[in-house]
């Protein structure tokens, strides 16, 4: 595996750990959805760099997966992908501004934008691992 995809996927392993230090504070779900969001951003950007594809520098969870998605097939909630984008501006913003049309998220739905961020990790590592051990 290309150095800067392992440094992507280390990127990524830090969200995660900050989603799992502060995932059940219902006061900070915005940062919980912030740091789901990046880990899924970096992810895709892994599989750009290991493809040798340009990286851009946009933060569109969805747009990424439009780019990466011929490279490695994982499954992706595009719904929970538009709401990542949504909350990664919003998250950026003081107070309650409406980050969903529920306002903040929920504990509940900081839960499912975890375990979405988590499965894509899993998925897009494991995938990039077996395309490394494929080559000689």
């Amino acid at each position: 595996m290309r150095k800067a995809t392992l440094e992507w996927l280390k990127s990524a392993e830090m969200d995660l750990e900050n989603v799992a230090q502060i995932g059940h504070l219902e006061h900070l779900t915005p940062i919980v959805a912030f740091h789901a969001q990046q880990c899924v951003e970096t992810c895709l950007k892994a599989v750009l760099e290991e493809h040798s594809k340009k990286v851009p520098k946009d933060h569109s969870t969805l747009r990424l997966y439009g780019l990466a998605k011929e490279f490695v097939a994982v499954d992706m909630d595009t719904g929970v992908l538009t709401d990542l984008d949504d909350l990664y501006i919003e998250s950026r913003y003081p107070g309650d501004l409406g980050l969903l049309p529920t306002g903040k998220p929920s504990l509940a739905e900081a839960r499912e934008f975890s375990e979405a961020a988590k499965t894509i990790y899993d998925q897009i590592r494991r995938t990039l691992a077996r395309e490394d051990n494929s080559h000689p």
